[in-house]
């Protein structure tokens, strides 16, 4: 039997897929709130409830909002691709997205004695989304993609540890949750990166190839990532600074491998290549500086933003432009020209986060600004490209 899709009869189609509130959500996410911190990191101001640190609260909003947005979008979308049935949309999607809203505004506008109310309003979000990308899963009986709802209900669990920290339940929890959801992220991105780059590669290359793939490096990334994250959130309590070491290590020598195995030349012709492959490059220069920092004094944070600034930041904007033009009805292989810029700005303001501190600290404070500074105009023009194409239905008429 022939099916016929109905055209989609309506001017807007903003609450139909998850990535078109989402996606938005974290490039909005990505200029306003990465300003908001430029100003309370230059200006020294305190959110209402001063006991909750400004550093924390960057640190938070990039994992819990930036990321847990970004993830919401893609799995919303991929689900229904995968699964063959529908994901939640319209009133069921507009209520996810104002959760996930309203707990990015209330940190300015609470008192300490209220902060229950954004950890409830925050942890809601992560439990309707877990079971949001559950439900499809479990009714098509696609176990294979189990580690997606699982990595949710993980980012749920370390969320709670957050703000039973922040309410002072438990104090340590605080650090425990954070890092945990942070690398939770990470190991996010490498999840959807080992599935989408390799096949993003070989499509959009114009000539054939074949990534490499070999399941012994999957399985070991998988475990050796695990057990990495758990070293590296206990090493401020156990002092495990060299097993960090040995484990980041290899990391970066499986993961050079896994890059050796996708590269092409073809991906430097290619803007939404050659973005996923740098940022790819990006965590594992994040394990390299895991490794030296073992041996030489070198700040934490710079291995962080190594891993969010220029890995995260670059993978996933790399994949929100290019499903955002395949389920819009556009063509993948012809981006917008303006990425090239929106790409080599992150590329730039990496380096300057993260490379340009371990050659000279005294100006520290000038490469956060600048770093800073340079992700808000990415992201600015990021939002302005791709923000009528969420809005607007899909140009070829079809739902979605």
């Amino acid at each position: 039997m022939l099916t016929i899709e109905t055209p989609y009869p309506h001017k807007t189609a903003f609450l139909q897929l998850g990535f078109r509130p989402f996606f938005a959500a974290a490039m909005m996410m990505g200029v306003l709130g990465i300003l908001m911190w430029m100003i309370l990191y230059f200006t020294g101001w305190a959110l209402p409830a001063t006991q909750y640190p400004i550093i924390q609260w960057h640190a938070h909003e990039m994992v819990f909002g930036y990321g847990a947005a970004l993830a919401a979008g893609f799995l919303l979308t991929a689900i229904r691709n995968w699964t063959g049935l529908k994901t939640i949309q319209n009133k069921p999607l507009l209520i996810l997205f104002l959760l996930w809203t309203t707990a990015r505004i209330l940190p300015f506008v609470l008192p300490y004695s209220m902060l229950w109310l954004l950890a409830l309003i925050d942890l809601s979000f992560n439990l309707f989304l877990a079971i949001a990308i559950t439900l499809p899963i479990y009714k098509a009986h696609q176990w294979n993609n189990s580690a997606f709802p699982g990595k949710m209900i993980l980012l749920l669990i370390a969320n709670t540890l957050f703000y039973i920290g922040l309410l002072g339940i438990w104090s340590s929890a605080l650090h425990i949750g954070l890092y945990a959801g942070f690398y939770i992220i990470v190991a996010l991105i490498f999840t959807l990166g080992r599935r989408v780059i390799p096949f993003f590669i070989q499509n959009g290359v114009d000539y054939e190839f074949t990534a490499k793939n070999w399941k012994w490096l999957d399985i070991s990334n998988l475990f050796l990532f695990l057990f990495f994250a758990i070293a590296d959130i206990t090493d401020d309590y156990y002092s495990i600074p060299y097993l960090t070491a040995l484990l980041a290590l290899a990391l970066l020598i499986l993961n050079s491998i896994r890059l050796y195995g996708w590269y092409t030349h073809g991906i430097w012709k290619k803007t939404l290549l050659w973005s996923l492959y740098i940022g790819y490059a990006w965590l594992v220069f994040g394990f390299l500086l895991k490794v030296l920092m073992a041996f030489l004094p070198i700040s934490p944070f710079l291995a962080i933003h190594a891993f969010a600034y220029g890995g995260v930041g670059l993978i996933t904007i790399g994949m929100m432009a290019r499903v955002s033009l395949g389920h819009t009805g556009r063509n993948v292989f012809k981006p917008p020209k303006i990425l090239g810029w929106v790409y080599s700005l992150l590329v730039i303001g990496a380096v300057v986060r993260v490379i340009f501190p371990l050659f000279n600290t005294s100006l520290y404070h000038w490469w956060i600004g600048i770093a800073q500074g340079v992700w808000i105009v990415a992201f600015t023009l990021l939002l302005f490209t791709y923000l009528p194409m969420f809005i607007k239905p899909r140009i070829d008429g079809r739902p979605g």
